[in-house]
């Protein structure tokens, strides 16, 4: 890092970091408990070195290490059978993790396949919406398949997601056990070429599909067909008579629209009057429209980096760091309100350091300081989630001790 940067990362960490409310976020309490003095931090520092198995035995040691150190990012790992930084003096094959949040990646390199506005790094209001569909989603299916609640979902800085889910049982889930939920939520398939693999034979659509299709079929068409104009190229809607398992509609589809300048609104159009040509209770119909919306979930299904959520000693970065190529934080978002997020308004460190500057009353260092900042509203939406897991255990606490007597 520059000395600039590093000054403005220093006085980041020092002054605006929330350490308090990430204290709280990994142990599930306000006293230390072995959920953070058991639980691996990791840090990345400059040239690319990374120090592992760091761990603390409260908040201001963690500060302290913190700011000591300016690390670029540091990632949070899982609990372990003990202390990470004691791990040298543990028995032979006893120092293993034992639990860790259930935690899911959303990339939007992922969508570099289909999505026509931007690639690579590159991201834009019109692609984030893949991104929103993927968080609508997924936090339904997590909560309504699996009743998990404490879901925290993390804006990467860049142009991803994470997603962070606290409770108990999630945390206790072993490696085969994710690695059976993952499996369950993936549909969309690496082989661009082939439809997803979802269906037993002829048999419709899974139960715990059906709602995911519901709303993905009305964003299907502003973000495939409108925004992206996924099949308005020869490349694009050859792409989609791949999907189509009729030869006699694929030859008629790519004749129609050969040389012609046709847009993706019209071709969904032609192609779904193709599959009106046959009776309706008809099984090349049924056929048909099974593979449409095997198409719909193709180009709009939540894309996972899996093997993020396979396994519990996966490291994934800390909320609230900050991302080095944009200098923007990992700020908490709110899934309910993911439409309306845009990731150029994020506050990056300059920003709110300029935020500091301009407040004559915070000359004075304060631990809160973020608190006359834009990062505020983010803070506080993490508090607010740390609330409620603070809540749970400390009444599952109660719950155990009754039943003591």
């Amino acid at each position: 890092m520059s000395n600039s940067v590093d000054q403005d990362m220093g006085l980041f960490y020092r002054r605006l970091f929330p350490y308090k409310s990430i204290f709280h976020w990994l142990n599930h309490g306000p006293t230390p408990e072995d959920n953070f003095t058991k639980r691996e931090i990791a840090f990345n520092l400059p040239g690319d070195v990374m120090l592992r198995y760091q761990s603390f035995l409260d908040a201001d040691e963690f500060k302290a290490q913190v700011c000591k150190l300016v690390p670029t990012r540091f990632e949070i790992g899982p609990v372990y059978t003990s202390r990470p930084r004691d791990r040298k003096t543990a028995r032979p094959g006893s120092f293993n993790p034992v639990a860790r949040e259930l935690v899911f990646d959303i990339d939007m390199t992922d969508y570099d396949p289909i999505r026509t506005c931007c690639s690579d790094a590159q991201i834009c209001r019109k692609c984030w919406k893949f991104i929103a569909a993927a968080v609508k989603v997924l936090d339904d299916a997590i909560r309504q398949q699996f009743g998990y609640e404490h879901l925290l979902w993390v804006y990467s800085g860049r142009r991803g997601i994470h997603l962070w889910i606290s409770d108990p049982e999630a945390m206790a889930l072993t490696d085969e056990q994710r690695k059976a939920i993952v499996g369950w939520l993936s549909v969309v398939q690496k082989d661009e070429s082939k439809r997803p693999n979802i269906r037993f034979g002829s048999h419709p659509l899974p139960a715990s599909l059906a709602p995911a299709l519901d709303e993905l079929a009305v964003m299907f068409t502003e973000i495939i067909l409108e925004d992206q104009d996924c099949f308005g190229s020869e490349k694009g809607y050859e792409a989609l008579l791949r999907l189509i398992p009729d030869a006699r509609i694929v030859d008629a589809l790519r004749e129609e629209w050969s040389g012609a300048n046709i847009d993706s609104v019209e071709k969904w159009k032609n192609f779904k009057a193709q599959i009106k040509t046959h009776k309706k209770d008809s099984a090349t119909r049924a056929h048909l429209t099974a593979a449409m919306e095997d198409i719909i979930l193709q180009y709009t299904y939540p894309r996972l980096d899996e093997n993020v959520s396979k396994k519990r000693n996966h490291l994934l970065k800390a909320p609230f760091c900050v991302h080095p190529k944009t200098g923007r934080v990992c700020v908490p978002v709110d899934p309910k309100r993911i439409s309306e997020f845009d990731p150029e308004r994020v506050p990056t460190v300059s920003q709110l350091i300029d935020e500091l500057d301009a407040d004559t009353n915070m000359e004075t260092e304060h631990h809160s300081d973020w608190e006359r900042t834009s990062l505020k509203e983010y803070v506080n939406m993490l508090d607010a989630h740390n609330q409620r897991i603070m809540n749970q255990a400390r009444n599952t606490r109660r719950g155990t001790a009754n039943l003591s007597w």
